[in-house]
């Protein structure tokens, strides 16, 4: 094994710390001292390996080898260190933090590559706290605006363009993050799986052929609130009802498309009395679909069935898209290149989807793009019990460093 795996793990289990609940998960959101706090033990890491360090306009912290040719287009490789509430040790972290593992053991070998290579901890991937994710490489990518910052606001009315003015960062500079495509020559990102496939076909890591598209829909229902036990049945406008009729119907859909799914992961009834008819319902819904065109099929017959509903059940409706990523298609070259690196270390190559969003799928806008997926556990993620092992995530570190090594002598159009 080329990496450090003692230096790596004990910096994997560091990190963890940083954000710790009493039941074990980690909850590090965006802008809060928390993150602060992981990214200077990060930033420390990044020094530690010969990397110069910086944050950029929207917080995505940086380090930077100039290599031979500090001018040309760099290799970006990482991936993000925030977290959902109460999530796991692995999901972010275990991609960072193999990056800087990466150039680290290139450091310590004295390897001096003809490309620059960036490591970047993204800011805001989950989306936890403002519902909206992906907030740094949106940044990097030209996607992401000042009125967009002063739009998206956390569950205590806080806008992200306070919470980082809170945090020192200035929001107005936001978009001086914005890269240029010809400036980035591949983006690479490690990542658990936070599925089954891996762990059911026995094997430490695989190749990520593609990232499904994702939209995130808010619906507001608004009725008439009532007592429970005088208001008729045909008398009543319930917006909770009309809720359970469309979630149902969106679950329905979904099952009946291959590689579709629909999550509703939030709702809320108001006043939410026990012998209350609700006046009014909110509730999240997250569709994913590798597809574009599907995807947007399944959103319009959704769309569609909740104006019927309201219409039926005489209550108003709203519903807002709150976040929109495309599906991303892995580079071939990307993916030639990390198969032949997995096949070094005498590993079965094996594609896989991804059903999660990560910044690669937006990095995919401006750059090539592969990512590497590692072993979880059960497929367990966003939960204290996520687990990826120590040799799996060893094993990724090692993959990743000599995906590096070819990247940077291979032609990238």
């Amino acid at each position: 094994m080329d990496i450090n795996k003692e230096r790596l793990w004990n910096n994997m289990m560091e990190l963890s710390k940083i954000g710790r609940n009493e039941d074990g998960g980690i909850t590090r959101l965006s802008f809060t001292p928390e993150e602060k706090k992981a990214k200077e033990f990060v930033s420390s890491l990044m020094t530690e390996a010969g990397l110069n360090v910086y944050e950029d306009e929207i917080g995505n912290l940086i380090g930077r080898k100039d290599g031979k040719n500090p001018s040309e287009a760099a290799i970006i490789v990482g991936s993000h260190i925030d977290s959902v509430l109460s999530g796991g040790f692995f999901d972010g972290p275990a991609g960072v933090l193999t990056a800087i593992e990466a150039l680290h053991t290139m450091k310590d070998r004295e390897i001096e590559t003809d490309s620059p290579i960036e490591v970047i901890a993204f800011t805001d991937e989950e989306g936890a706290r403002f519902s909206s994710g992906m907030l740094g490489s949106q940044a990097i990518a030209g996607q992401l605006s000042q009125q967009e910052l002063h739009r998206l606001k956390d569950n205590d009315g806080i806008s992200v363009a306070d919470a980082m003015k809170k945090m020192g960062y200035h929001p107005e500079l936001v978009e001086k993050a914005e890269r240029n495509p010809s400036t980035v020559k591949a983006y690479l990102e490690l990542h658990i799986e936070q599925g089954k496939e891996l762990e059911n076909e026995s094997l430490p890591a695989g190749i990520v052929t593609g990232i499904v598209g994702v939209k995130w829909l808010s619906v507001k229902l608004r009725g008439e609130a009532g007592h429970a036990g005088t208001t008729p049945m045909n008398l009543r406008k319930d917006p909770l009802a009309a809720a359970a009729k469309i979630i149902s119907y969106a679950e329905e859909i979904a099952a009946a498309e291959e590689g579709t799914v629909a999550t509703v992961g939030r709702i809320h009834a108001s006043p939410g009395g026990v012998n209350i008819i609700p006046g009014e319902v909110e509730f999240s819904l997250d569709v994913r679909d590798l597809s574009e065109d599907n995807l947007n099929k399944i959103i319009g017959m959704i769309k569609d069935y909740t104006h019927e509903t309201s219409l039926q059940r005489n209550i108003d409706y709203q519903i807002e898209e709150l976040h929109t990523l495309k599906p991303a298609k892995s580079s071939p070259i990307l993916m030639d290149a990390v198969k032949e690196s997995v096949e070094e270390l005498g590993i079965r190559p094996y594609m896989l989807a991804s059903g999660a969003g990560h910044d690669a799928m937006v990095m995919a806008s401006i750059a090539e793009m592969c990512m590497i997926f590692i072993r979880s556990k059960d497929g367990i993620s966003h939960n204290p019990k996520e687990w990826s092992d120590k040799e799996d995530v060893a094993v990724g570190a090692d993959i990743l460093f000599r995906t590096l090594l070819k990247v940077d002598k291979k032609r990238i159009i």
